[in-house]
């Protein structure tokens, strides 16, 4: 089992849950393809909106469904990657609320790591965020 974090704001997390996917690091594909079929993926929104008011919550969790990446066209000449994601029912659950817990703010410089976008969750992480946001039927969870 493997788990991943994707950092992205609450709005477009939730456009994701609505139409079944996963869409990351401003729509490169490079990120899509270190997941394989059946890993996890956690979203993590430090905004409400892409560069709106602040929010840091986990917002939602699912499985990656297949090996496919493919490229979505938006219209206005933006054609972003996505994978298909099923998600899971879930609750958000505050960033506060876990930090002293997760083994990913232990450094120093935890946040410039989300900037990065997308990154490796240790399995402690995985669980622990998991278990939090009420997700069943995780291998951690």
């Amino acid at each position: 089992m493997t788990g991943w974090l994707g950092v992205v704001s609450r709005s477009h997390v939730q456009r994701g849950l609505a139409g079944g996917f996963a869409q990351l690091c401003h729509g490169k594909a490079q990120a899509l393809r270190r997941m394989q079929a059946r890993d996890w993926l956690i979203y993590y929104s430090p905004t409400i909106e892409l560069g709106g008011e602040a929010l840091r919550a986990f917002t939602a969790i699912g499985r990656i469904a297949d090996d496919e990446v493919h490229k979505y066209n938006m219209g206005g000449g933006f054609v972003p990657f996505r994978r298909r994601v099923r998600y899971e029912a879930t609750r958000e659950v505050m960033l506060d609320d876990l930090k002293d817990r997760l083994a990913l703010c232990a450094s120093p410089n935890w946040g410039m790591a989300l900037r990065r976008g997308h990154l490796l969750l240790t399995a402690g992480d995985f669980a622990t965020i998991a278990r939090a946001m009420d997700v069943r039927g995780t291998a951690a969870a």
